[in-house]
């Protein structure tokens, strides 16, 4: 368990002790009804299924050492359902948002030359942006017009690469990098995608400098690198892709995982139907 993690999960029993002290419940009080009206509680504060998800399982861990100690016989927590997660939606940009930001983007100076190409290549191959920023110039096969992509869990993929993205590329390799590598004195860079010094780029830069680009153009404010992924995907199977070459695309290794798309589809489907059917 992460750092991070301990202190999420230290702030959720602590909220458990506050709420409990507030009812005169001590530690023994504290049986599945409890734990149940404390996730009620939870609930109606606004708190999301994913977050009450969350703090159940910090309970569920605190209860299961109590058990390995020998201090309990049975954890309470254990007979508590978890709620079902929120299912969201991905925010996913339209054709012509896609083609304002891409198409508004300037090309005057290095860094303008990056960011274009970077997200041409995110659009057009559905990179996350952690991929994005891991991307060596070793990793690009122009003649193949193809990229070499290491994914979650170290899992490398080939992915195609359209053509205003390689002509994006182009335009960054030539004229945008070789200014971006002149300002770094130390050991030649390997990234693709360097930053004003020189080195690579990381996924909060990519974050602000969208966020820059999406606020130039105009189109949603809050999408972040991830919509021009659920963009891609989304766009592939409006366009009659087969769910199974997108989910290796996008690398998933479940096809579930995919599927979301299909629920993004249907609701657009659904909103064309009820705008135009006569009887909808």
């Amino acid at each position: 368990m992460g750092e991070q993690t301990r202190r999420a999960y230290g702030s959720d029993l602590g909220q458990l002790a506050e709420w409990a002290s507030a009812q005169d419940l001590g530690p023994s009080d504290l049986d599945p009804r409890a734990l149940r009206r404390f996730a009620g509680v939870l609930s109606e504060r606004g708190g999301s299924r994913s977050t009450v998800a969350r703090k159940l399982a910090a309970i569920r861990a605190f209860y299961r050492v109590l058990v390995e100690r020998g201090e309990l016989e049975a954890s309470p927590a254990d007979l508590v359902a978890t709620p079902k997660r929120d299912s969201h939606l991905p925010t996913v940009l339209s054709r012509s948002e896609m083609a304002e930001l891409l198409d508004g983007m300037p090309t005057g100076t290095p860094l303008d030359l990056r960011d274009r190409a970077m997200f041409e290549l995110a659009y057009s191959s559905g990179l996350r942006a952690a991929e994005l920023v891991d991307l060596d110039l070793e990793s690009l096969d122009r003649d193949a017009e193809e990229l070499r992509v290491e994914g979650k869990g170290a899992k490398t993929r080939i992915v195609p690469a359209g053509e205003q993205a390689w002509r994006a590329l182009d335009a960054y390799l030539e004229r945008g990098r070789p200014e971006l590598t002149a300002v770094a004195h130390s050991v030649a860079e390997p990234a693709l995608f360097l930053s004003r010094t020189g080195h690579r780029l990381s996924t909060t830069d990519v974050r602000r400098r969208l966020r820059r680009a999406l606020g130039r153009a105009g189109v949603q404010a809050a999408a972040t690198p991830h919509a021009l992924r659920h963009s891609f995907a989304t766009h592939l199977l409006d366009g009659g892709a087969d769910l199974r070459a997108i989910q290796e695309l996008l690398g998933h290794g479940s096809l579930s995982t995919t599927q979301t798309y299909t629920r993004v589809e249907s609701k657009r489907l659904r909103k064309a139907y009820a705008q135009a059917h006569p009887r909808a």
